[in-house]
């Protein structure tokens, strides 16, 4: 869906934990790929959406990390990653609902203050009966 320049993805591969066997002290299986943001060229509300989803995996120098060690092959780690990369970008460019701000009618307040009213005068009643 996105068009994005392989000259902006670097990936290493790294010794993974988890399911494997003895493979996973042999073989890194392990993707860990990072994403040059700016050679997307999003527009600035992209950009900040995606800031915001990625939260700590990007760094301040505008690199995405994204780290998986799911499966037990490299081709089926890679696919993964580019499948997270996907949906962060399709998030990204979600807008979200523009909020209309709106305040309570003259009404609405009136029957909120009477229902704390009512609610106060049954917590009053409560009490333990005097013996006056």
């Amino acid at each position: 869906m996105f068009d994005i320049p392989d000259s902006a993805i670097t990936e290493t591969f790294l010794a993974a934990s988890g399911p494997g066997g003895q493979n996973v002290n042999k073989v890194e299986t392990a993707v860990q790929m990072r994403l040059n943001v700016y050679a997307l060229r999003l527009s600035p509300y992209a950009f900040r959406k995606l800031k915001e989803i990625a939260g700590r995996k990007m760094t301040a120098g505008g690199q995405l990390l994204i780290t998986v060690r799911e499966h037990r092959t490299r081709e089926a780690n890679r696919v993964e990653a580019r499948k997270r990369l996907e949906n962060m970008l399709v998030e990204a460019h979600k807008r979200d609902a523009h909020r209309v701000k709106t305040r309570p009618s003259r009404a609405a307040k009136a029957r909120r203050v009477n229902a704390k009213k009512i609610k106060g005068s049954v917590k009053k009643m409560r009490g333990k009966p005097s013996l006056d």
